[in-house]
């Protein structure tokens, strides 16, 4: 069986899509942590960060491009937002296939807390 991004990507079940091209789908987060929370994902599966080739590197470019983009329809950007991709359990990863998670709408700070 796929993993439920693989399966949100061939539309086998149903997501709150906010965009798609031919590299990646964008959905809104199940449990967002901001007014903003879209996930996008590859329509590629690579499990994680550590699993990127070179010829992966378009793939990641057009995820942040999409994030980009989004962020300006959402009203976002001018704001900010912050962009996230986590690696493996410790790197806080659940499902593993490599995502970008888009936040906004919201003041965000560093170190989180």
């Amino acid at each position: 069986m796929s993993c439920v991004f693989c399966q949100i990507v061939k539309k086998e079940i149903d997501a709150a899509v906010v965009y798609t091209d031919e590299w990646v789908v964008a959905f809104k987060d199940i449990h967002p942590q901001a007014s903003t929370h879209v996930l996008i994902v590859p329509k590629k599966h690579i499990s994680t960060l550590n699993q990127l080739q070179d010829a992966d590197a378009e793939i990641v470019g057009r995820m942040v491009l999409a994030a980009q983009k989004l962020a300006g329809e959402f009203g976002i950007a001018q704001d900010g937002y912050r962009l996230v991709m986590n690696c493996n359990s410790d790197g806080g990863q659940t499902v593993f296939h490599l995502h970008l998670h888009l936040l906004g709408g919201r003041r965000f700070h560093w170190p989180p807390g």
